[in-house]
């Protein structure tokens, strides 16, 4: 008979305990199954993007030093959390196991290839050997397991895309079904990073949900971004600038809005100190949502009250409700797209 664990998980966490295992510092990573637990044999990471490029930056772009980083992270805190960034990812893999508590209640039986749709900063794993690391996408491949609690959420991949399209997909879905629940017709959108994985496919929920009477605005620090954008017919306005400079983003905003400013802002960068970019190009009244993990929610809070504004301030939660068959849709709706992403991510 397996041991009963908690449906939170709680029961793997080691330090400190009396917390959630996201906020763990150290959890269990034994793959001996309790009874209400999914054990995975993983195939592939994707490694959240905020993540993925501190990782980068500190092992100076080397292979070997990212395996090393990876592999004594999960050693050392039994997931793949990042104590620098606070964000960790999510992997693809096939059932294995499933606990007695379980069985026959979930849609799942063993063969079943699934992606976990919760973040890799709260999941056991266990890495035997990194196959490959693919710096570009963020992705790494490995030899491990996983274990997926009782209240984690997944989703089994679909059968009209390769696994290594779907998890570029999966990894960043909250971003475009939150889009499409906060986008209204007639709004001003701000996308920044809209030339990036989570950008494009919110760009796309944008500009569907928005109408001929709105205005969609991609804002990017690369030309090369900026192009890729206007290729793909996502945005009505597109601006090439550094959202780390708020006084530049505040201008070129200001200048495509005709003074207007933004009903919605959709933060999706990975690198820190673009908070002001979001803030200062929102109308009084208007909303942010913060889907970057690189986003100092301090920096936000106290920077909005420093310049007087009164704007609505949403935490990139990465749920919502069918967010996975949201972001899957976007790519059936969009051949453009679908082809792009099977270019950078699926290759």
């Amino acid at each position: 008979m397996q041991k009963q664990g908690c449906p939170f998980g709680t029961h793997r966490v080691i330090s400190p305990l009396g917390v959630l295992p996201q906020p763990a510092w150290k959890i269990d990573n034994s793959m001996s199954l309790y009874d209400n637990e999914i054990l995975v044999d993983v195939l592939r990471l994707n490694i959240d993007s905020a993540s993925f490029t501190e990782i980068k930056k500190r092992a100076n772009y080397d292979d070997a030093a990212i395996r090393r980083i990876i592999l004594d992270l999960v050693a050392e805190r039994g997931k793949h959390h990042n104590p620098h960034t606070g964000s960790g990812g999510m992997f693809i893999g096939q059932v294995s196991a499933i606990g007695e508590k379980l069985q026959g209640k979930i849609d799942l039986v063993p063969g079943d290839r699934i992606a976990s749709l919760v973040s890799l900063s709260l999941t056991p794993l266990a890495i035997s050997e990194i196959i490959e690391v693919r710096q570009e996408i963020d992705q790494v491949a490995i030899r491990g397991q996983a274990i997926l609690f009782a209240t984690g959420i997944y989703a089994k991949l679909p059968t009209d895309m390769s696994e290594a399209l779907a998890l570029a997909v999966l990894d960043v879905a909250g971003a475009p079904a939150q889009t499409a629940k906060l986008v209204r017709p007639g709004d001003r959108v701000l996308v920044i990073g809209g030339g990036g994985k989570s950008g494009l496919l919110c760009l796309h929920e944008a500009k569907k949900r928005a109408g001929i009477t709105g205005q969609v605005i991609s804002l990017n620090p690369s030309a090369t971004a900026c192009e890729r954008v206007r290729e793909l017919g996502l945005a009505d306005t597109i601006l090439q600038a550094d959202a780390t400079n708020a006084l530049l983003v505040l201008e070129a905003v200001e200048k495509a809005t005709e003074g207007k400013m933004c009903d919605l802002v959709i933060n999706c960068v990975n690198v820190p100190g673009t908070e002001m970019s979001a803030i200062l190009a929102t109308r009084d009244g208007g909303t942010i949502y913060f889907f970057s993990m690189a986003t100092s929610f301090t920096a936000a809070a106290l920077g909005a009250e420093g310049v007087g504004k009164d704007v609505q301030m949403i935490v990139g939660n990465g749920y919502t409700k069918d967010h996975a068959a949201i972001s899957m849709q976007v790519l059936r709706e969009n051949d453009k797209l679908r082809e792009l992403f099977q270019q950078l991510y699926a290759r």
